[in-house]
């Protein structure tokens, strides 16, 4: 039995001709009307400047660079630019300032400072209080989960394509509820530590035994921490507020209103990780936790030190292990062109392209293996999901596009080419698979290097790009938007490429 491999995607929008949008058909027609008008008076003088106008025109609207636009390079640019001059780049800590007055008030740079924290009601056996992330920018609230996952590296084909179909279960459950809007899978790996072990070893030593034995587990300790690499896997899933706030209002309004709600979905989504995704473990985060994985993901050196304070509080209740979410970010951080620069940290992050040839699932597992001690690599992957009413709407565009794309090449004489007949069939069959049942999501994924300020972060981002294609992959580098990127692909707090129109 052979592994399922997705392939069966099409582009988000099929041109009308030749590959073009209509807004971009629009502008060659208008600006190629002056060049037919000259030509028509023959004045040739006049109709070479007409065509110089409509190439530019051409090369501003069509080429693509990078997967932008000209135009959108000189948007991007010139915002980049304008925030330079205002000093939003920068981001400097309030704590670091010593202005900290409130320490449970989020405290974070970027895109990240219209993020509120609440503490959702008590529920489950425990009454815990699962943390509750609240976007203002967006208007949208979102829980995370730490999750554990047993891997795929050794498993059969028959599991990891019960696995793929529970993948698409979880989505298909999520579309029938029309209230999730997306689901964040994301996965931290870096070089153990070593702080566990080493915890665990000064309590079971036992004074006095033979020299030899401690020797053996000190060299045993070293040896597993330099081979050994820690994984953290986290999933989100974003609730807009327009889709939940006549349920938050008949749960009792507010925040406890709107965590009642999370808490059905949460069952929900939880049922579907465990059973058909096989996640082992599935823990929802609360607001000291969320904290603690929001430091940790900014400054990757701080977990041992936070580790050995939670082992010593186990002795001492006195012990403050927390992190208050004044201090969950960095003390200080500068978004630049090609990197972004959080602490004594620099990270490099690029989107990646999905292959012609499809992909199988845990085709991004290359990503993540470290090439030097001290090296984070993460990525997420999110799936944004479409209301059924979108999905049937963009089926019949992208239908209605591929037809008049074909219509034109036939009359025009040209030969459609392989990839236009591909990409044809798959618009023409989007409405039988929502016929179906199935869901319509258009998913993206965001990979991450993060060392040390003291290491050349451009050779490790050439190695992240390396690792992108050795997993089949073409990477496509978030230049003027690393801040961005860096957030969503390492901070688990529901931070996505596509809302506010970013992509």
């Amino acid at each position: 039995m052979s592994v399922h491999v997705f392939s069966d995607y099409s582009r988000d929008q099929i041109g009308f001709f030749f590959g073009m949008s209509l807004v971009e058909l629009v502008a060659l027609a208008v600006s190629g009307l002056p060049v037919l008008w000259a030509m028509s008076r023959q004045q040739w003088a006049i109709m070479w400047w007409f065509l110089l106008v409509f190439i530019l025109v051409a090369l501003v609207t069509v080429v693509k660079i990078q997967g932008r636009s000209s135009v959108g390079w000189a948007r991007s640019m010139v915002l980049f630019a304008v925030a330079g001059l205002r000093g939003s780049r920068q981001f400097t800590a309030r704590a670091a300032r010593g202005q900290a007055d409130d320490l449970g008030e989020a405290d974070l740079p970027g895109v990240l400072q219209g993020l509120e924290i609440h503490d959702g009601p008590p529920h489950g056996p425990t009454m815990s209080r699962t943390a509750i992330i609240r976007d203002h920018a967006a208007r949208t609230w979102a829980v995370t989960a730490a999750v554990v996952h047993p891997g795929i590296g050794m498993s059969d084909p028959a599991d990891r394509n019960r696995q793929a179909a529970g993948l698409s279960g979880l989505l298909d459950v999520c579309s029938r509820g029309e209230l999730i809007d997306e689901v964040i899978f994301m996965v931290r790996t870096v070089p153990d530590d070593g702080a566990e072990r080493g915890i665990w070893v000064a309590r079971h030593r036992v004074p006095g035994r033979s020299e030899l034995a401690h020797r053996i587990n000190d060299d045993l300790q070293a040896g597993l921490t330099r081979a050994s690499v820690r994984t953290e896997a986290f999933v989100t899933f974003v609730v807009p507020e327009h889709r939940m706030g006549r349920m938050a209002r008949e749960s009792g309004g507010g925040v406890d209103g709107r965590g009642h709600v999370l808490h059905g979905l949460m069952g929900e989504v939880e049922s579907q990780l465990r059973g058909g995704l096989g996640m082992t473990d599935v823990r929802w985060l609360t607001s000291p936790e969320l904290a603690l994985a929001c430091r940790t993901g900014f400054a990757p050196g701080d977990r041992a030190g936070i580790v050995e304070a939670l082992a010593a509080r186990e002795k001492n209740p006195g012990v403050n292990a927390d992190v208050p979410w004044a201090m969950a970010g960095p003390s200080g951080a500068d978004a630049a062109v090609r990197h972004y620069a959080h602490d004594a940290w620099d990270s490099v992050s690029a989107t990646v392209k999905l292959p012609v040839k499809g992909a199988v699932i845990g085709a991004l597992a290359p990503v993540l293996t470290p090439t030097e001690a001290g090296e984070r690599r993460s990525f997420m992957v999110a799936f944004p999901i479409l209301t059924q009413s979108v999905a049937e709407r963009t089926a019949d565009n992208a239908e209605f596009a591929s037809d008049m794309a074909g219509e034109l090449r036939r009359k025009a004489g040209v030969k459609p080419k392989a990839r236009h007949r591909n990409e044809a069939a798959k618009a023409q069959g989007m409405d039988e698979k929502l016929a179906r049942g199935s869901s319509m999501t258009r998913p993206y994924a965001v990979c991450t290097v993060t060392v040390p300020r003291s290491e050349p972060i451009t050779e490790y981002g050439r190695r992240l790009d390396a690792a992108i294609r050795m997993a089949g992959f073409a990477p496509l580098r978030l230049d003027l938007a690393q801040d961005r990127g860096f957030a969503a692909s390492t901070i688990p707090l529901g931070v996505c490429l596509t809302r506010d129109g970013v992509a």
